[in-house]
């Protein structure tokens, strides 16, 4: 070492400038003012004891600890070229080192000194050059520069970690949080296009909700299963004449080809018109009437050459009860095929259809069923079926309101008053009709004065030729009736006037017994009678 006054090679002279430094007093850019705290450390300069020139607070120097055996290391100082020198501390075990500067020598108090010499503390201060490796690509402390920006980004802010718990309840939140949100995004999406597809009818074209096919199969008893039964045993009838033409209804009796419809449906054709049957199928054949009756306006009409007749069974009208469900199929104003249904509404309602002639020859009387299916012209001659899809009756005439026309169509409309032959008497005469071509008419033998408007139907004074009123030797005769009689009740129901009588009479077949209340003389009796038979 150089003596005291004298310059350290590579340091300044006490008081003069270190290039890159200012001067003792002076403001180091970057650098706190002396006497200040020392930037990035608590610990305030010390001065260095023997040190030439005055004392000097380097930056980044720290001092060591009473009672700390590590030696305390100073950071270099960029831009000094002297080492930098610490003091060694009273009481310390070991003297303060400062970190040596590339290639620069350090000066270490005490080493290579015998004991009591000035550079051990007993003289003059003085140094000893020591040699100093150059800086090691590998050492971190020698590119340390405490003044420049982050080399990289910083893991720690200062706030306090979390423990795990806290952090899956953050997750957790943010999760639900964003679940909410998008289901709120969602159900406004949503909204909005319901609101599009309800005022423009969707994306692509309307399609309507329809229900899924279904078994054709129909319950027996139900009305389409009834129809699907009898059907195929209905027929049109188309007649035309020389006059006039219509259509009607028929069924099939037996598979024979005997077909039976009411006498009012074929008399248009005469003698030399033509009958047309169309079956359910669409097959058609020539009709030939075997025999009608205007007096029960029944006829029977038979084809030929046609195969797979199915005939309708028939029921017992006697059976039938008011209420009981009916089904009626006709081809009402040439409507083929059309199937009806309703109720029973009435039994043995005596009606009169006809009288066209002017002499009451083509007028029929009968006791008939009413119901309420509908019935139009057309139906006239098809079935009345029963829930079991049995004939109970041949439906042939019905009431209309106000004239009795449609004045659309200047025909009759039905307005729920329909009336059919009772199937009991309508097999009674379709079988003679069959096996001889004509019907037979139960008689009483007396002659009726239809003009007598009282209760009851009264007994002529005089016959229709002059003679009795009551036919010598019939049924009236040998039962006591005689001129002027009211007869009242038949079978103890009460009849109200000749028609009646007339009806009543009819719907049982000749040779039936029949009991009659009569009054005479203000007097009232009973009377029993045999029904004759006339053609």
């Amino acid at each position: 070492m150089s003596a005291p006054g004298s310059t350290v090679p590579g340091m300044s002279a006490p008081g003069s400038t270190v290039p890159g430094m200012s001067a003792p007093g002076s403001t180091v850019p970057g650098m706190p003012a002396p006497g200040s705290p020392a930037q990035g450390t608590s610990a305030p300069a010390v001065p260095v004891p023997g040190a030439l020139g005055p004392s000097v607070s380097a930056p980044a120097v720290s001092a060591p600890v009473p009672g700390v055996s590590a030696p305390a290391v100073s950071a270099p100082v960029p831009g000094v070229s002297a080492p930098a020198v610490s003091a060694p501390v009273p009481g310390a075990s070991a003297p303060a080192v400062s970190a040596p500067v590339p290639g620069a020598t350090a000066s270490v108090p005490g080493v290579g000194v015998p004991p009591g010499s000035a550079a051990a503390g007993g003289g003059p201060a003085s140094t000893v050059p020591v040699p100093v490796p150059p800086a090691s690509p590998g050492n971190p402390w020698h590119r340390y520069d405490p003044w420049s920006a982050p080399a990289g980004p910083l893991h720690q802010t200062g706030a306090a970690v979390l423990t795990e718990g806290q952090r899956r309840k953050r997750v957790r939140k943010k999760l639900v949080g964003g679940a909410m949100a998008l289901a709120l995004v969602s159900g406004v999406f949503g909204g909005a296009v319901g609101v599009y597809l309800e005022r423009n009818g969707g994306f692509d074209g309307v399609e309507l909700p329809q229900a899924s096919a279904e078994p054709t199969g129909r319950s027996a008893d139900s009305v389409a299963g009834i129809a699907a039964r009898a059907l195929p045993s209905v027929v049109t009838l188309h007649v035309s004449g020389t006059e006039e033409s219509g259509t009607g209804t028929g069924f099939v009796l037996d598979s024979l080809g005997h077909i039976l419809t009411n006498h009012h449906v074929v008399e248009p054709a005469g003698s030399g018109g033509e009958i047309t049957v169309v079956f359910n199928g669409g097959q058609t054949a020539k009709g030939e009437v075997v025999g009608g009756d205007s007096g029960y306006d029944l006829a029977v009409v038979k084809v030929t050459g046609v195969k797979g007749l199915k005939p309708l069974y028939l029921g017992n009208s006697d059976n039938v009860q008011v209420g009981d469900p009916v089904v009626a199929i006709g081809a009402p104003f040439d409507l083929e095929g059309t199937v009806t249904s309703g109720i029973i509404s009435a039994k043995e309602r005596p009606i009169t259809a006809g009288g066209e002639s002017g002499d009451g020859s083509d007028m029929s009387y009968v006791d008939a069923l009413q119901t309420d299916a509908p019935i139009n012209p057309g139906n006239s001659g098809g079935p009345l079926l029963n829930a079991q899809g049995h004939v109970i009756g041949i439906n042939s005439a019905i009431r209309s309101a106000a004239d009795g026309t449609d004045s659309d169509s200047g025909q009759a409309g039905s307005i729920g008053l329909g009336f059919a032959i009772p199937i009991n008497q309508g097999k009674r005469v379709a079988e003679e009709l069959i096996n001889t071509g004509k019907a037979t008419h139960p008689v009483i033998g007396v002659t009726l004065d239809m003009d007598y408007s009282g209760d009851g139907a009264r007994v002529g004074t005089k016959g229709g030729d002059g003679g009795s009123p009551v036919t010598p030797g019939g049924p009236g005769d040998r039962a006591g009736i005689q001129a002027g009689d009211v007869i009242t009740k038949v079978d103890g129901r009460p009849v109200h006037s000749g028609e009646e009588l007339i009806v009543k009479t009819r719907a049982h077949r000749p040779g039936d017994r029949l009991e009659l209340t009569i009054q005479r003389d203000g007097k009232e009796r009973t009377l029993s009678l045999v029904l004759g038979s006339s053609d």
